[in-house]
């Protein structure tokens, strides 16, 4: 089987347009199947899906999120993952844009562009993400490749541990999480198709947006901690086709704050090796000191493709409630 959606759900009036919008998806090539999550506590309302012969139910009775993605991939057939929630949709066309990428390429993660709508379903931008190959410095610098919009290749989702049970990470940050253990073992591939419709409203969210930025850090603790992952960071940024004297200033920067945010926290150890590691990536873009790229990476704050393409599309920020 080519793939699994997985729909954790709380029981929202929008999930048989979820279902039906990856049911609807004219993939022919080879099967899929839906696995619908029912974390409400409750039975589902009877509804012409659930006899679907690719569609199968499970409940784990209102545990979060995080575990009931995980559960609807411990019995998920697909060779690929794909994570869909119960308010957003698929696109026409997705399936058949995944299926001929991952045909071309040894990714482990495939994403594709998307649309954000607001609480009432109206559009209020495309986003096209470019992350490929090995991109762990801009995840780390929290790029956001969308679940909806990705597929994920079933044995590296399980190698790294799949979604973060840590109480800290709950909540909005799995995701973000997630896409960073993959980066530092597995390569991305960008598609340039629209795949996938994300509502980024608050109304019903189940997202904790209040929490963001301390999640975010502890995530970023957590990929540096990771085996390995000053190499890959390093290749990361070496390897970027743009913007190369930005990346390795990000590079400096996330070490940089992590020696820091360790010292105020009496981990002396972990300091010291935060210190270090930002030495040695200063030293590694020492041929990179006097461009002004590098210092924007080092010293601004980093802003997302989501933010940036908002920005230059002069998007009333109030359309999205939670990042007004």
């Amino acid at each position: 089987m080519f793939l699994s959606t997985i729909i954790p759900t709380i029981g929202r009036p929008t999930l048989p347009r979820a279902i039906n919008s990856v049911l609807g998806q004219e993939f022919e090539e080879e099967e899929f199947e839906v696995v619908v999550v029912n974390d409400t506590g409750r039975e589902l309302p009877q509804a012409d899906w659930q006899n679907h012969p690719n569609v199968r139910m499970i409940t784990t009775n209102r545990l979060n999120r995080c575990i009931a993605r995980n559960t609807g991939a411990a019995i998920a057939k697909g060779e690929y993952l794909h994570f869909l929630d119960d308010d957003d949709w698929m696109l026409p066309g997705a399936f058949e844009s995944f299926w001929k990428a991952s045909k071309s390429s040894s990714a482990a993660w495939y994403h594709g562009a998307f649309t954000l709508t607001d609480n009432s379903g109206d559009k209020i931008i495309d986003v096209f993400p470019e992350e490929s190959n090995n991109c762990f410095i801009q995840l780390i610098s929290w790029e956001w490749l969308p679940l909806q919009a990705s597929i994920i290749d079933a044995n590296a989702f399980f190698k790294v541990g799949g979604f973060e049970m840590l109480e800290a990470l709950k909540g909005g940050f799995e995701d973000i999480d997630l896409s960073r253990k993959i980066a530092r073992y597995y390569d991305f591939m960008n598609i340039p198709n629209l795949v996938a419709s994300i509502r980024a409203g608050d109304v019903g969210s189940t997202t904790n947006y209040g929490g963001m930025f301390i999640q975010n850090r502890r995530s970023r603790e957590n990929a540096l901690d990771m085996t390995g992952a000053f190499q890959r960071l390093v290749s990361s940024a070496q390897k970027s086709s743009a913007q190369k004297e930005y990346w390795y200033g990000r590079m400096v920067y996330c070490y940089m704050g992590s020696a820091v945010i360790n010292m105020k926290q009496k981990r002396l150890f972990t300091a010291i090796s935060r210190a270090l590691h930002a030495l040695a990536s200063l030293l590694l873009a020492s041929r990179y000191i006097l461009k002004a790229d590098f210092w924007r990476g080092l010293l601004k704050p980093h802003y997302t493709r989501v933010w940036m393409t908002l920005m230059e599309s002069e998007i009333e920020l109030s359309r999205i409630p939670q990042w007004n």
